[in-house]
Parts: C-alpha cells; structure tokens; sequence
C-alpha cells in the first residue's frame, strides 16, 4: 500500500504542503540548528522582507512551501526564527504584522498597522512601504519632543537596517526619500539649527503630517509596536490627548455656529 502511494506520488499542491511540513524536513540536530543561525545573516532576512513585500503589493496570499522554495532553502530548520526576525523588521520598518490566516496549509498574509494618512503623492507600487518608512519617522520625532537632529534620525534607521548612506533595494536613495520627497510633499520639514558649524540640520513634522493623522494615532501605533499602553509615555500622551480635546472642541464650536445660524433662519422666516 505504502509502495502504491510512493509511485503514485503526491500532485504539485500536495507536495508542496509536504515540503513546506516542519516535520517533512529533514531532522537537524541541537549543533546543527546553532550552526545554522550563526550562520543566519541579516542579508537573507533581508532577502524574506523583500519577498513579503513584493508578493504583498500584488495581494497574494503567501504560502510558506513558496518562502521554503524561493528564499529560505537551506535554512529550512530555522524556519521559525527566520520568519520572526523578518516579521519584526516588518513591523517595525513598514508598519506591517505578518498574519498566519490559514495554520493548517501556513498560508500568511501582511495587515497593516500604520495610522490613517492620506498618502495620494507616493506611488502605488511603493506606497506602503513608504508609508511605513514615514511613520516610522514621525512616530520617532513626536517621541522625541517633535524634533530631532538629522544625525539622530540616521542612527535611528541604521538600527532598523536602513542606511541613508546605502541605496536600499525598496526605498532606492533613502537620504534623498527623506529629505528632499517627503519634504517637498510637506509630509516633513528639513531646517538648518542656527548656529551651527558645520551646519546641522533637523526635522519636525511637515503641515500634510499634522492634518493627514494625528499624534493619538501615532503614539498608539508606537504602543502597539511595543506591546504597551499609550499611557505609558505620559509626557506624549498628554500632548497627544490635548491635542484631541482641541480638535473636538473646534468641531463642536463650528457645529454650534452652523445651529445657531439655522435657529437665526428659522426666526427670520418666521418673523416675515
């Protein structure tokens, strides 16, 4: 019977969920699994980022039998770690959680996490990764008092692995992305500190930034990344919530204006 199966062999699908089955791959030993993370890169987790990334712009679920096929390969007894290195390069870079949908076939998908803002200037192809990169920069800058020097924010992307100095293989020139688009879309500002010699420059929020989300929305996206309360930063989370307060007020005084001035109709009319 066991022979009838073999020769029969499994159709393309159903190999591919054999080979993507943890316990289909080969067993490695303790020593074996060590050597291969010591020998784990961030190049190759770089390489799964990447792969996400590109099957996530066209909206295709993700099979793991394709990530053991197209990336991991020989790394297949690490999977796990691979794929959590990568999903939290995802999260933290890109705004984005990896989601196991499908736990009986491993089938993922990439849900966003970022904060509602409007970005009609980024580019289709690109704009969730951009969008990602940009939040990530103004999550750093309210936590920081809402500005930062520009060294610091370099230092800040070099720890997420990725460098200005380095053209990145989704955002290209970062520095230029930076500096000179997400300026120029006034999603950011790039001023000189006066002063200084050299000069240096720092960043705040650009006018699009303030009214395209908020600094609520921003320090839950900050909590959500770290697992924690907002109200865990209370100096943010104070600003953040009179900043709310302000906003409804605001509305609620055009709302009151827009009745009073029904009410002053309706008298007029009635007074005719």
């Amino acid at each position: 019977m066991a022979q009838k199966r073999r020769s029969k062999g499994p159709g393309p699908s159903q190999g591919e969920d054999l080979a993507a089955d943890e316990d289909f791959a080969p067993t490695q030993s303790a020593s074996q699994v060590q050597r291969s993370l010591q020998r784990l890169s961030p190049a190759q987790v770089s390489e799964l980022v990447q792969y996400l990334l590109v099957k996530d712009q066209k909206k295709i679920p993700i099979k793991r039998a394709d990530i053991l096929k197209n990336v991991i390969k020989d790394y297949r007894g690490i999977y796990s770690e691979i794929i959590k290195r990568a999903g939290r390069t995802l999260q933290q870079v890109f705004g984005l959680q990896l989601m196991e949908i499908d736990p009986k076939h491993h089938i993922y998908i990439l849900v966003s996490n970022l904060p509602r803002l409007e970005v009609e200037n980024l580019k289709q192809d690109d704009c969730t990764a951009k969008l990602g990169l940009l939040t990530v920069i103004l999550s750093f800058l309210f936590m920081k008092g809402n500005a930062a020097k520009e060294s610091a924010v370099w230092e800040m992307l070099r720890k997420l692995r990725v460098d200005p100095g380095v053209r990145h293989e989704v955002f290209g020139d970062v520095k230029k992305l930076v500096t000179e688009e997400f300026v120029r879309q006034k999603y950011l500002e790039y001023n000189r500190i006066p002063h200084t010699d050299p000069p240096e420059f720092e960043f705040q929020w650009g006018a699009r930034a303030a009214k395209e989300t908020s600094k609520m929305q921003i320090l839950r996206f900050v909590a959500k990344i770290q697992n924690k309360d907002p109200r865990a930063w209370s100096t943010q989370y104070t600003e953040a919530a009179a900043e709310e307060a302000a906003v409804g007020d605001l509305f609620q005084g055009i709302s009151t204006l827009g009745d009073t001035g029904g009410a002053s109709q309706g008298a007029r009319k009635r007074t005719r």
